[in-house]
């Protein structure tokens, strides 16, 4: 299939080689009497996709004749999504009962982009995360008791409590783990999606249904980082399986992205590099899950990256730490309005898909997973001390493992200080 045939929202095509003969024109300094090179923002506040469709300055589209989804796609995307808002709701509450520690960043009103795109992915198919990783690992299969009792920092979490909020990984997922600093976690995906070009074509260990496909999730402040420059290239270079997902929720921490970038509109930052480049209301799932579908198939079928930038907006501080004084409330108001999750819940209704008595036994089966999880979690032990130095040197008879077989941190000596250790 032809990369420009996204139709589910912006696309700019790749840029097509020149041939020796078609030389651009030379780049000549603009004459004394032009405009100086500082350049001004428009005094009209620039309106996105999600924007345009609320204030209606775009015609609303005809209904479908037929819905989007099956009544058990849709289902399965209103269970995910449902999973994912009550479960960041517990979260915070367990927060403020002094249950997690350090900081803990929430993902309500994103769950349009995890659910879309990660509800379509095989088991082998990997996800690499960023800091605001819990709703990643749900969509992708990680219990829900395993990701609380992480949070929890207890030795029956993902990480056996070492990894805490920002470090969600399961290898039996492909969860290969969120990152705490942004950008950290895009060659990470582009070294997986690489595994798993060599597997296909290098050691013929193909699946039927092609290759296996990585995603790389990420915000608005990571599109202006090196390593993700430094990724598009070597991804489009070698054709690697790899979505690139950007999720614009318009603020890194307290940075406007529109104040922060020269160009706002990131998708088109692919097409610089020859992929295809995609925007998406990353509030409507349906969107969101057309277009991932083409993305995600593409790469499995060895045509290589896709740029996706999914603008959405998180209904939370950065952080639980976060006031949330920065955003103004009218802006917050706006997104709220759009609900991921209320959308998809009018428009299974409307479609006679399911009924509302439906819904709500999915909403109550979800309160009793989460709540299930939580009492988990809380009853689970801690990690043993001799597990703190698992997993940090590569020798496990160097520094934490004595000549005894033990570990050294069990030594009665150990806290005086390392020299005599």
């Amino acid at each position: 299939m032809a990369a420009a045939s996204f139709t589910a929202a912006k696309f700019l095509a790749p840029v097509a080689g020149r041939s020796g003969g078609d030389r651009p024109a030379p780049f000549l300094p603009a004459p004394s009497s032009a405009r100086p090179l500082r350049r001004t923002r428009p005094a009209q506040r620039l309106l996105a996709v999600s924007s345009d469709v609320l204030a209606g300055n775009k015609a609303a589209p005809a209904a479908a004749a037929q819905p989007a989804v099956t009544r058990e796609e849709a289902l399965e995307l209103y269970e995910d999504m449902v999973l994912g808002r009550n479960f960041e709701d517990m979260c915070a509450q367990m927060y403020y009962r002094g249950k997690m520690f350090g900081f803990v960043h929430l993902y309500n009103g994103q769950e349009a982009v995890s659910t879309g795109f990660i509800k379509l992915l095989n088991q082998p198919d990997c996800v690499v995360s960023t800091y605001r990783d819990h709703v990643h690992a749900l969509s992708k299969g990680v219990p829900a008791r395993s990701v609380m009792a992480e949070l929890f920092g207890k030795a029956t979490g993902c990480c056996r409590g070492q990894g805490g909020s920002m470090h969600m990984f399961s290898e039996p997922h492909n969860v290969l783990g969120g990152f705490a600093f942004i950008g950290e976690g895009i060659p990470v995906a582009t070294g997986a999606a690489f595994a798993a070009k060599y597997r296909h074509e290098v050691l013929k260990q193909s699946s039927p249904d092609g290759l296996d496909v990585t995603l790389a999730f990420f915000g608005d402040g990571t599109a202006n980082n090196g390593q993700f420059f430094e990724c598009l290239n070597m991804a489009q270079l070698w054709k690697l399986p790899i979505v690139f997902v950007v999720e614009n929720n318009l603020w890194a921490i307290g940075m406007s992205h529109i104040r922060a970038t020269s160009d706002p509109e990131i998708w088109k930052k692919g097409p610089a590099f020859g992929m295809p480049g995609v925007h998406v209301d990353g509030m409507d799932v349906l969107k969101v899950r057309e277009v991932a579908k083409e993305a995600i198939d593409r790469a499995r079928r060895g045509e290589g990256p896709t740029l996706v930038e999914c603008e959405t907006y998180r209904f939370r501080g950065h952080s639980l730490a976060d006031p949330d004084e920065l955003r103004r409330p009218d802006e917050k108001s706006h997104y709220a309005a759009r609900d991921p999750i209320m959308s998809l819940k009018k428009y299974i209704i409307e479609q006679s898909l399911a009924s509302e008595a439906e819904l709500k036994s999915i909403e109550k089966r979800i309160d009793d997973v989460v709540e299930e999880a939580v009492d988990f979690a809380d009853a689970s032990p801690l990690p043993p001390r001799s597990q703190l130095l698992e997993n940090v040197f590569a020798d496990p008879k160097g520094f934490g493992i004595g000549p005894d077989g033990k570990y050294r941190c069990e030594d009665p000596k150990f806290t005086q200080g390392t020299a005599q250790v």
